[in-house]
């Protein structure tokens, strides 16, 4: 007990360490982004919203995070759908080798590199006419997002009781019933972790979108990743500061919901 409180106090600071040099290359963003110089100098030395207002008055800037953010809401929707009836089948599935195979083969696109999907799913779509193209650029990005949400929805399912959905059905519910009334209730707080993760996935894709972009549909990790590679605008980091603010405050916001629905 006497080595205690130092071990606690030297696992915080190693905390703190880590947690610093995660965020601090992020946080550095910021103050870049309200420059009043024509590059990226850190630190500022005088201080401008006129990134930000060359970000809105720029129709190639706001097509692009409004392509971003209708692509990303698309996919929540589908892979969250998707991954959630993934992963209540492969928990459903009587053989469990199979279901550990199929689980295996569901989250392929998390360990494949993003380079290789990205030349498989450019040769498919090119044959599908699918290149450029809202589809294409949801069902893309919904490959590499399902597998977020089978990992957040499978591990709700740990923890679930098989009795109630046997109950369920014997007082003479069907399957629909079933999980729409007992099992989604008490998975919830899996899916929306999922679907959170699908929609963050989606809207901070680069490489993918790179492959599988058009002149007339570009998301905003694109045009960043163009701009970056023309000129140092600190335009980019205004876009960078928004894209950060955003997914944070979509995560907080599903964090909070959850936590208040479990306490109620």
């Amino acid at each position: 007990m006497k080595h205690a409180a130092p071990t606690r106090t030297l696992l915080a600071l190693y905390t703190a360490m880590v947690a610093f040099v995660l965020i601090a290359p992020t946080v550095v963003v910021i103050p870049l982004s309200f420059t009043d110089k024509a590059s990226l100098t850190f630190p500022p030395s005088g201080w401008s919203t006129r990134w930000y207002e060359n970000f809105f008055n720029d129709p190639a800037w706001t097509a692009a995070f409004g392509n971003s953010l209708t692509v990303a809401l698309i996919v929540t929707v589908v892979a969250t759908a998707a991954g959630t009836a993934a992963a209540v089948g492969v928990s459903k599935w009587s053989r469990k080798r199979m279901a550990k195979a199929a689980q295996m083969f569901l989250l392929a696109p998390i360990v494949v590199p993003s380079i290789i999907l990205a030349i498989g799913v450019y040769a498919i779509f090119l044959r599908l006419q699918l290149l450029g193209t809202l589809p294409g650029f949801v069902l893309a990005h919904s490959v590499l997002a399902v597998p977020f949400v089978l990992v957040s929805v499978s591990a709700a399912l740990a923890g679930f009781d098989d009795r109630l959905t046997t109950a369920a059905a014997s007082l003479g519910a069907d399957r629909w019933t079933t999980f729409r009334r007992v099992m989604l209730p008490l998975i919830l707080p899996g899916v929306v972790s999922g679907a959170l993760f699908a929609f963050v996935t989606s809207f901070d894709e680069v490489v993918l979108s790179i492959f599988i972009k058009s002149p007339y549909l570009e998301t905003l990790p694109v045009k960043m990743y163009a701009s970056v590679t023309r000129d140092t605008d600190p335009t980019i980091a205004a876009a960078a500061t928004m894209i950060m603010l955003l997914t944070t405050v979509i995560i907080a916001v599903g964090l909070l919901s959850m936590r208040r629905k479990k306490i109620a």
